[in-house]
C-alpha cells in the first residue's frame, strides 16, 4: 500500500481551494491561511482524515464489503475508472440515475433489460423489422453507457467513495438517506459535516485526484490480499486437523485388527495342541486293546496237504 505524505500532496497542488467569497462556514477548521484572495487548506488535517477514511474502508473490505466509486466530472471519469477496474469494485462515471441507490430495484430491473439485449442468439430480436431492431440497438448503447461500472452489482454497496461531494450531491443525499458511508474529497465550497469522512483537498486538481483515489484503492487491494492470506490459513489448519484426525483412526484400526491377529494366532496355536494331545490318546488307547503276545500255531505245520493223485491215461481201444 503506497504511503501519502505532505510533499506529495503539496506537489499535486492538494492545498489550493477556491475563491473566499465561495468558501463553506463549516470548512473552517481545515483552512489554513488566506492567500490572494484564495483559501489555503491544512494538508496536515488531509494526511490524518486520509488515514481514518483509509482504516475505516479496510475495515469494510475485510468483512467482504462492497465498495461503490462515484466521479462523473470531467477531471474525474477516468482516474475513477481506472481504479475502480483495478480494485474489482463498482463505479459510476457517466451521468447519475436518481433512485441508483434508493431505488435499487427499478435499477436491477434496467440492468435485466440489458443483458438481454446484450445477450448473444436473443429471441428478442426474432421477426423484426429492420427499424425496430435499429431501436433496440440504440435502447443497448444508452443502457450500456448507463449501467456499464454497476452492471454486476447485485445489492447496495457498503461504503460509497465520491469525489466532489458538491457535485455529487444526489447520490450523497441517497447514502445519507440510506444510512450507507460516504467517503468524500471536499473542497473550501462544500460543507464537509455532510459525509462520513471528509478528506479536504483539492477536488478540481487531476493529479490530488489521481493521489487520493489511488491510494483508497491500495487499501482496498492490501484488505483483499490479506482476507485470501487469512482464508487459506484457515483452511490449511482444517486440512492439518482432518489429516490428525485420519491418521489417528487409522492407527486404532491397525492396533485393532493387530489384537484380532493375535487373538485368531492363540486360537489356532490351542487348536492345533488341543489336536495333537486327543491324537496321543487315541493311541495310547489301541495300544492298550492290542494282545501282548500273539501266539503261533505250530502244530498247524505238521498238517501235510494231500497229495494230487496222478491222472490215468486213457486206455487205447484195441480193434
Amino acid at each position: 500500500m503506497s504511503e501519502v505524505n505532505f510533499e506529495n500532496l503539496l506537489s499535486t497542488g492538494a492545498h489550493f481551494g477556491h475563491v473566499t467569497r465561495k468558501w463553506h462556514p463549516s470548512y473552517e477548521p481545515f483552512i489554513l491561511m488566506e492567500k490572494n484572495g484564495v483559501h489555503i487548506i491544512n494538508l496536515e488535517e488531509t494526511l490524518t482524515r486520509l488515514k481514518k477514511a483509509q482504516e475505516f474502508l479496510s475495515g469494510i473490505v475485510k468483512k467482504n464489503g462492497e465498495v461503490l466509486f462515484v466521479g462523473t466530472k470531467k477531471q474525474a471519469k477516468d482516474i475513477v475508472q481506472q481504479e475502480a477496474d483495478r480494485c474489482g469494485m463498482f463505479y459510476v462515471v457517466e451521468r447519475w440515475l436518481g433512485g441508483t441507490l434508493t431505488n435499487f430495484s427499478t435499477i436491477k430491473k434496467s440492468i435485466k433489460r440489458l443483458q438481454l439485449l446484450e445477450k448473444e442468439g436473443s429471441t428478442i430480436y426474432e421477426n423484426l423489422t429492420k427499424k425496430e431492431i435499429q431501436k433496440l440497438n440504440r435502447e443497448r448503447v444508452k443502457l450500456a453507457d448507463q449501467h456499464r461500472g454497476i452492471k454486476d452489482m447485485r445489492r447496495v454497496p457498503n461504503v460509497v467513495i465520491i469525489v466532489d461531494a458538491n457535485f455529487e450531491s444526489t447520490a450523497v443525499q441517497e447514502a445519507l438517506r440510506l444510512e450507507i458511508p460516504v467517503i468524500a474529497i471536499v473542497d473550501t465550497n462544500t460543507d464537509p459535516t455532510i459525509v462520513s469522512h471528509a478528506i479536504p483537498a483539492n477536488d478540481d486538481s487531476i493529479r490530488t485526484i489521481q493521489l487520493i483515489i489511488s491510494a483508497l484503492t491500495d487499501t482496498i487491494l492490501s484488505a483483499q490480499v490479506k482476507e485470501v492470506d487469512k482464508t487459506e490459513d484457515s483452511g490449511e489448519g482444517e486440512l492439518v486437523i482432518e489429516t490428525a484426525v485420519k491418521v489417528d483412526a487409522v492407527d486404532k484400526e491397525v492396533e485393532a485388527v493387530d489384537d484380532t491377529a493375535a487373538v485368531q494366532e492363540i486360537g489356532d496355536e490351542s487348536e492345533s495342541l488341543e489336536k495333537e494331545i486327543a491324537v496321543e490318546e487315541s493311541s495310547e488307547d489301541a495300544d492298550k486293546d492290542l494282545p501282548d503276545e500273539v501266539v503261533v500255531d505250530e502244530s498247524q505245520d505238521d498238517i501235510k496237504e494231500p497229495e494230487e493223485e496222478p491222472e490215468e491215461e486213457p486206455k487205447s481201444e484195441s480193434n
